[in-house]
């Protein structure tokens, strides 16, 4: 990468970058990149393109191709713990499960007998349970899904146990947005994106202790965005905070310390590790896919 594509805050930035790697772009065909994820077994990679209403992947040799059109314009997209898709569609405003033979399973699709908002980005802790956020970006205009009214009211982030209850984990954000687990899962990290246009709304991520029982408790502000508001994020091997921005991807420490800036000439949505070491960065930025070998391994999945 050229100098002028890094800003180096703290030096410990420069231990996690590869210096004679470059950005290279993969694709620039998207309207609006989202929701990275990266399967190993396949070295392939799955993303949304939301107001094209279609999944798109990723593979070396093989180029860009279509993974599933439509997708009930889905977003955010994870692995679970027995490799499969996991999604969330705001077309449908439920987030489902991608089994090995192709077949799809809702997983949740409403709360309380209401339907769900348009649910925005999804994790798998290490018990199974699924983690999402639920803001109503999907039902605000027919843009990235059908606009509708909210049926429950407000934005909520919620927990699907391992017997199937969709509880609700935290109900204090604006707009829930990007979200994952410290190393130990001991925290959860969630973005609070607002709307960029509002600037009285929040532009901050927040971190929650995770207790035995999954309950959210001494939630506090982790970091204010200097750059427009955050959305999705990933954590490395040593729990530095890999967060999408306007003007490209921040690293914090674990302390909230920003330690640096990868500039992207476009605004970044989210991102990903991959690759068979999981140094590979993947970045979903608004019409474009980047990669970029980084010094670091992404941690977990």
């Amino acid at each position: 990468m050229k100098a002028s594509d890094i800003e180096v805050h703290d030096p410990r930035f420069r231990l996690l970058l590869q210096p004679n790697a470059f950005l290279s772009k993969l694709t620039d065909q998207c309207l609006w990149a989202e929701g990275p994820v990266y399967f190993p077994a396949a070295d392939l990679l799955i993303w949304s393109d939301i107001p094209n209403n279609r999944m798109l992947r990723w593979a070396p040799g093989m180029g860009v191709g279509v993974y599933r059109a439509p997708s009930n314009y889905s977003n955010g997209n994870t692995r679970d713990r027995e490799g499969r898709l996991v999604s969330c569609e705001h077309g449908a405003r439920r987030v489902t499960r991608t089994e090995h033979d192709g077949s799809v399973t809702v997983l949740a699709d409403k709360f309380e007998g209401k339907r769900l908002n348009s649910p925005n980005d999804v994790i798998v802790d290490s018990r199974g349970e699924i983690w999402f956020t639920d803001p109503d970006y999907g039902i605000l205009s027919d843009y990235e899904g059908y606009r509708a009214d909210s049926e429950i009211g407000r934005c909520n982030v919620y927990r699907v146990t391992e017997n199937g209850q969709v509880r609700i984990a935290c109900d204090d954000f604006v707009k829930p947005n990007g979200l994952a687990f410290s190393l130990d899962e001991t925290k959860l990290y969630v973005a609070d994106s607002g709307a960029s246009h509002d600037d009285a709304a929040p532009r901050h991520i927040r971190v929650f202790d995770v207790a035995a029982d999954g309950a959210l408790r001494n939630g506090r502000v982790f970091i204010e965005m200097q750059s427009g508001v955050p959305d999705g994020m990933r954590l490395d091997e040593h729990g530095n905070v890999w967060t999408s921005a306007d003007d490209g991807v921040h690293c914090y420490a674990p302390d909230g310390t920003l330690l640096g800036k990868i500039l992207i000439p476009e605004v970044v949505a989210n991102l990903t590790f991959g690759g068979f070491n999981r140094n590979r960065l993947f970045i979903a930025a608004t019409s474009s896919i980047y990669s970029l070998h980084v010094g670091v391994r992404g941690a977990g999945r």
